[in-house]
């Protein structure tokens, strides 16, 4: 569901669709006879806050063998500007497009010979993500990115006179993590992203587990904007399945990602049979075990698996939602979910919030669900920090995508892969 503006100013920042850019560079020194076109990756990584560019990759490996001795900091500059990718109404707010230089803290050669420019990026650090949030639609938006390079100083050659790039070329936008997942999309037209786990002798059947956004990662039809994208670089909660660690724990795990075409509470009940379509395909399809299949999702998705186990009570082995969505924000209105269904569901369940979530009230969501579901677990955090920063309240998800939440020296990856159906 949609969560505060304060959650988009931590996820400021963007890298849209990889555009190709032609800038001239400096003069050519003296002994360069043609001009030097070189093209640029932007490398990105998918914090617990969102997706920033960490680095820049310089497609220098033809140039032949470059003397790291004059290769510094200072060698280039990189600017960055970041722009929505559709029409922002007058006196509407978008966290958060920007125009600005970014740091660079190093550069080294890679095992290609090829140029990286590490930038200077962290949670909360604006001018790096790849993300921005449009206040009226309550969505993220992939943005619009053009790096600009500029080299400042000649690059030196263990053979060969120095050289200088007289022209950048930029290309995509590379996150492994997140070019694990492919691309596809359901025959009711619901897309969705898959990860599929390495083939191996030692496994038959695999086990697979369907993560559910939240508001802010669905489509926005009356833009037509439907990227199948900001599931997995606005947090890691799907990201987290994929894991080495995550995979190792579910002997091999398919992780499933559908896109809303809107919000998931707006209509759950129309949305859950199209769901369902997806996993059911994918058991048919990839050799999915069907007493294997487990569902989380954060916010509005964790409204939605509350919906599911209570739409499909024998299809999960174990639910996890985080910061679910039971009663309507407000107080008004019937309860999307209510109580009667909530105590009907037997599904194995656990869910994760935390205390000082002013998005989504723990007591008349999470708790209340808590006290409903027969022989629910429950997490409370007090606050959400990871790694010494603080989090808004809301991003609980943070620990279950890191693993985190446990009982009784059980964690709660291990927990959901021992639940059979």
């Amino acid at each position: 569901m949609s969560t505060s503006v304060t959650r988009r100013t931590v996820l400021a920042g963007g890298a849209g669709a990889a555009i190709g850019l032609a800038l001239p560079g400096p003069a050519a020194q003296a002994g360069d006879h043609h001009p030097t076109s070189v093209s640029f990756t932007l490398d990105a990584r998918t914090l617990d806050g969102g997706e920033q560019v960490t680095s820049v990759t310089l497609d220098t490996s033809r140039l032949g063998p470059i003397d790291t001795a004059g290769l510094t900091p200072g060698t280039f500059s990189v600017h960055a500007k970041a722009t929505s990718p559709i029409p922002i109404a007058p006196g509407d707010l978008i966290f958060s497009e920007y125009d600005l230089d970014r740091t660079v803290t190093a550069a080294r050669l890679d095992r290609h010979g090829n140029i990286v420019l590490e930038l200077s990026y962290a949670e909360g650090q604006l001018g790096g993500g790849t993300l921005g949030y449009i206040v009226s639609r309550g969505r993220n938006v992939r943005l619009d990115l053009v790096y600009t390079i500029k080299q400042n100083t000649p690059l030196l050659r263990r053979h060969g006179p120095p050289v200088t790039i007289t022209r950048f070329v930029q290309g995509r936008l590379s996150n492994p993590e997140v070019d694990a997942f492919s691309h596809h999309v359901s025959g009711s037209g619901l897309k969705y992203r898959l990860y599929s786990p390495e083939r191996s002798h030692r496994h038959g059947r695999r086990p697979l587990i369907l993560w559910l956004h939240g508001g802010g990662e669905g489509a926005s039809l009356p833009d037509d904007y439907y990227d199948n994208e900001t599931t997995l670089r606005a947090n890691r909660g799907a990201l987290g399945f994929a894991t080495p660690e995550a995979q190792r724990i579910f002997s091999g795990a398919y992780v499933v990602a559908p896109q809303s075409t809107s919000y998931w509470m707006e209509d759950g009940p129309r949305f859950a049979p199209l769901i369902r379509e997806i996993v059911q395909d994918l058991v048919r399809r990839k050799g999915v075990d069907p007493d294997r299949i487990y569902v989380a999702g954060c916010s509005n998705g964790g409204y939605m698996s509350l919906e599911m186990t209570v739409a499909y009570p024998d299809l999960f082995a174990a639910s996890v939602p985080i910061c679910g969505v039971v009663e309507p924000l407000g107080g008004e209105g019937p309860p999307l979910i209510t109580d009667a269904e909530l105590a009907g569901i037997h599904t194995p369940t656990w869910l994760v919030t935390s205390r000082d979530d002013d998005t989504v009230p723990p007591e008349t969501n999470t708790i209340h669900a808590h006290d409903l579901i027969p022989g629910s677990l429950i997490t409370l955090y007090d606050h959400v920090v990871w790694n010494g920063y603080q989090f808004p309240g809301h991003w609980s998800w943070i620990y279950v995508a890191r693993n985190d939440p446990s009982r009784n020296g059980t964690h709660i990856w291990q927990w959901m892969a021992r639940r059979h159906r």
